[in-house]
């Protein structure tokens, strides 16, 4: 009867630590979404709301933290269930960096609305999409215990890399211009920084994902 108390214990505690792990995903998305969107349709408030929701993420990070190591102290899980433990905890912290960029996002999104409007904020989108679709699929990976899909985001990341390349080759040659948008221009630069940083982030979440799933770790592993 005890052993049958510990064993619904555990499973209880592991089934709300997934929980938190997928909220905490759904939140980050939801805010780099959101901080993006106050970028392109120039929209303050919704910046305004990712910086005062990013302390739920915040929150559920600990909370990770806490029950993960409440896990290990209590049931000493081997195998897969230890693997599960270890990456959701590095998980937290990654999606915990993606939402603290999607907060540098709208604090330069909020500078650049208030001035006069700069055409060049388009020049992010597709980096944003790429970023986007990479996070996704790393969630995608980690929710089904798709490996294969999480060694696919290298590649991904480094057409993301690409693409940070040229747009910032591009808006440092427009920081030459004659006029007052310098400023701007510079919130710009460190959105797109951002957003090549959030590609990282996303793939160090898919690499956990195929540590999970399959015990091999492939951080290092060239293509």
């Amino acid at each position: 009867m005890a052993n049958s108390h510990i064993f619904r214990d555990f499973d209880n505690a592991i089934r709300c630590l997934k929980e938190d792990i997928l909220l905490m995903a759904s939140l980050t998305r939801q805010n780099l979404e959101r901080a993006m969107r106050s970028l392109l349709e120039r929209d303050i408030e919704l910046a305004r709301a990712v910086i005062a929701d990013d302390s739920d993420v915040d929150e559920l990070e600990r909370k990770v933290d806490q029950v993960g190591m409440d896990i290990l102290v209590r049931f000493h899980p081997v195998a897969s269930d230890l693997r599960f433990v270890i990456t959701s905890m590095k998980m937290a912290h990654n999606l915990e960096r993606i939402s603290d960029h999607a907060v540098t996002i709208a604090k330069r999104s909020k500078k650049i609305c208030k001035s006069q409007e700069l055409e060049e904020v388009t020049m992010a989108e597709p980096l944003y999409t790429l970023a986007d679709k990479i996070l996704r699929d790393a969630l995608t990976s980690y929710t089904d215990g798709n490996a294969e899909l999480g060694q696919s985001l290298k590649p991904k990341d480094k057409e993301l890399d690409r693409l940070h390349k040229d747009v910032i080759a591009s808006l440092s040659k427009r920081l030459e211009e004659p006029g007052n948008r310098s400023e701007n221009l510079l919130h710009l630069i460190f959105v797109a920084r951002s957003l090549e940083r959030i590609g990282d982030l996303a793939v160090n979440i898919g690499e956990d994902a195929v540590f999970l799933s399959s015990a091999r770790d492939i951080r290092h592993e060239r293509q």
